[in-house]
């Protein structure tokens, strides 16, 4: 990638991922943001914890939910809080509100998240003003 790319949030289709998600993403070659919509909470119980091998940052734009990090106690966050996972950590989320929209960053990129009827955002760059 040798150009800047942009994602507008608004005008962006997003990939369904399962019922209540929508994901949209945008990425370089060695760092990726997923823009990850929830609106099926609250949920009785946290999702089944996952790992992979990528850092993840998320930041929670909106909503409200329980982190869960293998080993530590969980821990309640808002709107405007971060989490941060290392490689191979066990995870998980529970959704404590209507909805919420986590932005998760990842080093390397998710090749999974890349796999067909994933949606990955590359815009071709506007003429400068």
């Amino acid at each position: 990638m040798t150009q800047a790319t942009v994602l507008l949030l608004d005008s962006t289709a997003g990939e369904k991922v399962q019922p209540g998600f929508e994901r949209k993403i945008l990425h370089t070659r060695d760092l990726m943001t997923a823009v990850l919509d929830i609106d099926n909470g609250p949920w009785d119980t946290p999702d089944p914890y996952h790992s992979h091998p990528h850092e993840q940052i998320t930041y929670l734009a909106e909503g409200e939910i329980l982190f869960l990090a293998e080993g530590q106690e969980p821990r309640r966050m808002t709107t405007g809080d971060l989490f941060a996972v290392p490689s191979g950590v066990p995870h998980s989320i529970q959704l404590l509100s209507v909805k919420a929209r986590l932005v998760d960053s990842f080093n390397p990129i998710r090749e999974d998240f890349l796999q067909p009827n994933s949606f990955v955002q590359q815009v071709s760059p506007q003429p400068a003003l």
